[in-house]
């Protein structure tokens, strides 16, 4: 598994304070963007928290699935938060250390007061004597908020003396750009009161040693409630490795009420009449709390991180044009929701266009996807956009056999590979393909095309452009 090695330098180490005017949170950042350019350790923030304890709580839990490892569970790296200012909220994303959940803290308005939040995105600190701090608040006593150093004379050279070395896998960075794919595809299918959702997450199974083999599960809308079953049914939610949700047990006291998203229902049918239930499938929890969310997002199988499950390469083989995305780029500005409509007006480019253009931003980590507002949102992360081929086997495998001209199509087949090791394609309606090959086999599509279903789109769609 490739990956670089990222160094955090930090002026302190992140820390609760007691101070004269009360406890103060001090979260410090490393280097990151700002609309002013690359800042070492820029300031987004000073004021308070309008909810201390049930903040403290909810980033306790981004902290918890950050030090996690779900899957086959031994010790991982600690990786520090991504938080992104966006002028009206600060967002904390991190993922688990098998990549296979996203969990994001949203700090809105109503959770703020003091100064007017700034942009841009960084890495904070945090450590194991804060998480430790953070776990001791409660009560109504006000908590201060600083997001960046106290003061620019903090930033010398010789003042920094936090700093960590980490390494970041590639799959760390290949999940941001899949998590908000996967996310985009989700509708609300339940909103149930914290109280139920934390009575269902006690009747979960416990993680254990081989966790995720067995503990897929699945809930229906029942009420005001979720009934658990251990079998799909018809409207069915799947909780695939439902011991990774854990992790929002502690947060459901301060909380209101919990939103469940996941795929729309299956509305095909096998020759019985039966739904198609029992395929794992993404899952979104978002626990509303005092002006915050805090949205726990699973990846469809426990065992698989987010990183493979391919959602992106349909639109990074259509490969959008070069200028479609430096022109899209050009116009995001850390805003709290892009709207696709509007970007659409302001370059000039349709709307799928504008997606696909995303969606190759995305694999920078540059767009991400707030399931409560239905909308893409901006952070901008140390990767060079347009490198996702680096990063694709599948892609790089498709634009090889294009290349080298092993895509013939013939009507509703396609014949993509040399000699003995062609596989043929189906065509259904100019648009839906399937494969013989092992990948596809394995998997019907559920993680993404393989290179020859790859391939093929990519030599229709040429034909496509070539008649026009």
């Amino acid at each position: 598994m490739s990956s670089t090695t990222q160094a955090y330098a930090y002026v302190h180490a992140s820390a609760v304070r007691e101070t004269p005017a009360g406890r103060s949170l001090a979260l410090e950042t490393s280097g990151g963007a700002t609309p002013d350019g690359e800042a070492a350790n820029p300031r987004f923030f000073d004021g308070f928290l309008t909810a201390p304890a049930a903040a403290a709580t909810a980033l306790l839990a981004v902290a918890d699935v950050a030090a996690s490892r779900y899957y086959r569970p031994r010790p991982s790296a600690f990786l520090d938060p991504v938080v992104t200012a966006d002028g009206d909220r600060l967002r904390l994303e991190t993922f688990s250390a098998c990549c296979g959940v996203h969990a994001r803290l949203d700090v809105l308005a109503a959770g703020l007061d003091g100064d007017d939040v700034g942009h841009g995105t960084t890495n904070v600190d945090i450590n194991t004597p804060l998480r430790l701090a953070l776990a001791r608040i409660g009560g109504l006593d006000p908590l201060h908020l600083r997001v960046g150093p106290e003061g620019l004379e903090a930033t010398t050279f010789d003042g920094r003396f936090v700093e960590k070395k980490v390494p970041l896998p590639e799959r760390w960075l290949r999940g941001f750009a899949e998590a908000q794919v996967i996310a985009a595809g989700l509708v609300p299918r339940a909103e149930i009161p914290a109280a139920e959702a934390a009575a269902l997450l006690r009747s979960l199974p416990r993680p254990t040693q081989r966790s995720g083999a067995h503990t897929t599960r699945w809930v229906v809308p029942s009420g005001r409630t979720l009934r658990p079953t251990t079998r799909p049914a018809p409207g069915a939610v799947c909780l695939p490795g439902c011991e990774r949700l854990l992790s929002l047990q502690h947060v459901l006291r301060h909380a209101s009420t919990v939103r469940v998203y996941a795929p729309r229902p299956e509305r095909s049918h096998d020759e019985r009449g039966r739904a198609h239930q029992d395929r794992t499938a993404p899952v979104a929890w978002e626990a509303t709390l005092p002006g915050m969310r805090l949205t726990l997002l699973l990846s469809p199988h426990a065992s698989r991180g987010f990183s493979g499950e391919g959602g992106v390469l349909d639109d990074l083989a259509d490969g959008p044009a070069e200028p479609d995305t430096e022109r899209v780029a050009e116009l995001l500005a850390w805003e709290p929701t892009i709207d696709v409509a509007d970007l659409s007006a302001q370059s000039g480019l349709g709307p799928e266009r504008v997606r696909a253009a995303l969606t190759v931003l995305g694999t920078s980590g540059q767009i991400g996807y707030d399931l409560a507002e239905e909308a893409y949102y901006h952070r901008h992360l140390p990767y060079i956009a347009g490198a996702a081929e680096a990063r694709n086997p599948r892609l790089r495998g498709a634009k090889a056999l294009v290349s080298q001209g092993l895509v013939r199509v013939d009507g509703a087949l396609a014949w993509v590979g040399k000699d003995e090791h062609a596989y043929p394609v189906r065509i259904e309606d100019g648009e839906r393909m399937s494969c013989t090959c092992p990948w596809w086999a394995k998997y019907r599509g559920g993680r993404g095309p393989c290179k020859h279903v790859l391939a093929t789109r990519s030599v229709l769609n040429e034909k496509k452009e070539s008649a026009r």
